[in-house]
């Protein structure tokens, strides 16, 4: 229908780089610059000091990202590495594929971000690693996280594929661990054209490993020397350059998510819950998610599908409660189980107009009130 509201528009933001866009395809063309190359070392460059942090290295995914991170880190078979329950599946996916154990603990009720709390009664002599997860564009608050990590030798580990710009207290996603995993997927908020992803890190010698790593563990000084088993993930030529482009735009970007946020906020009926943004925090709004406390999901989803307003969740299954991880005794994790069958994450991206916006909550207003009228 002619006035849908999408819950995400990347037409409207390759329309206003489009020119740029299509100079960088043909540059890499008439160049044969795919692998590698300029536009990458720039890239790379540019994308650490907007993070802060003294090295990046481009890579093939997000995913990747992070499994490169642990495996430069040395950890393996018989280590573990807590995750929060409610994330997408790629991070506990990473920790598995190194042969370590994901163990999966709770996230805060009113931010759905793990916590110092949440992190503190699973630590181990076998936690080698914390995954803190910059969920929806919100950071962890690393200060807590780290404070109880950094007493027991845990590595904290960023998983920023969501968390392009974010920042907690001035601190910027990516700069705050050892090392930082972002993702590059197309509706990411700093989003290549196809796939791409990165590390970022303070530590010169873990950058060089993972740069071996993800190029098939060559010495970094030696074309032909291996000294690594390593892997081929590599950012390409041409990805490079449209984030580069995009890069220029991301904070505008962002603070258009941020305008829309506050006005959600501001108009969402009392049953729609958005989670909390921390004092301390600055949110980049990869998603705007929220928890519907009296309307069922599928009715509220129904009614804005009739309504020509596109939706979606993230994520309706728990992590611990996937196939891959179920143990056999599943353990019991209630805030993520709970609020799992209750968030809904409404439009959001940096072109919603304040009418969109205000059209949403007019909707769910009506298929609140019509779900009181039922009842009564």
């Amino acid at each position: 229908m002619s006035n849908t509201i999408k819950f995400l528009d990347l037409n409207t933001t390759h329309a206003q780089v489009r020119g740029a866009l299509d100079d960088a395809w043909v540059q890499a063309i008439e160049t044969s610059g795919f692998i590698g190359g300029k536009n990458v070392d720039l890239f790379e460059a540019e994308f650490a000091a907007y993070c802060d942090a003294d090295h990046c290295i481009g890579v093939g995914n997000g995913t990747d990202a992070l499994e490169l991170i642990l495996d430069a880190l040395g950890i393996g078979a018989g280590d573990e590495v807590i995750v929060p329950a409610n994330t997408f599946i790629a991070t506990a996916e990473a920790v598995a594929r190194v042969g370590a154990t994901p163990v999966f603990v709770d996230v805060d009720p009113t931010t759905a971000l793990i916590t110092g709390a949440n992190i503190a009664p699973a630590l181990t002599a076998a936690t080698k690693a914390v995954m803190a997860v910059h969920l929806y564009g919100q950071t962890v608050n690393m200060d807590d996280v780290l404070a109880v990590c950094d007493p027991a030798g845990v590595k904290v580990i960023e998983d920023s594929a969501q968390g392009h710009g974010a920042t907690w207290r001035g601190r910027r996603a990516g700069s705050m661990g050892i090392a930082a995993g972002f993702s590059f997927y197309p509706g990411k908020n700093l989003g290549a054209l196809g796939d791409g992803g990165a590390v970022t890190t303070n530590d010169a010698d873990l950058a060089e490993a993972i740069r071996s790593r993800a190029n098939h563990g060559r010495s970094l000084n030696s074309k032909y020397e291996h000294d690594v088993l390593g892997r081929n993930s590599r950012l390409d030529g041409f990805q490079a350059s449209a984030l580069r482009i995009k890069l220029a735009e991301l904070d505008r970007w962002n603070e258009g998510r941020r305008n829309a946020a506050e006005l959600y906020r501001k108009n969402l009926p009392a049953s729609f819950v958005p989670y909390v943004e921390m004092e301390d925090a600055r949110s980049v709004y990869h998603l705007f998610v929220v928890r519907t406390t009296v309307v069922p999901r599928d009715v509220v989803g129904e009614g804005l599908v009739a309504e020509g307003i596109q939706w979606g969740i993230h994520y309706p299954i728990p992590c611990h409660t996937q196939t891959p991880f179920r143990a056999d005794v599943v353990p019991s994790i209630p805030v993520s189980e709970e609020q799992s069958v209750q968030i809904m994450s409404l439009p959001m991206h940096p072109h919603l107009t304040p009418a969109e916006v205000e059209r949403v909550c007019a909707v769910l207003a009506a298929i609140e009130a019509d779900h009181a009228g039922s009842q009564s």
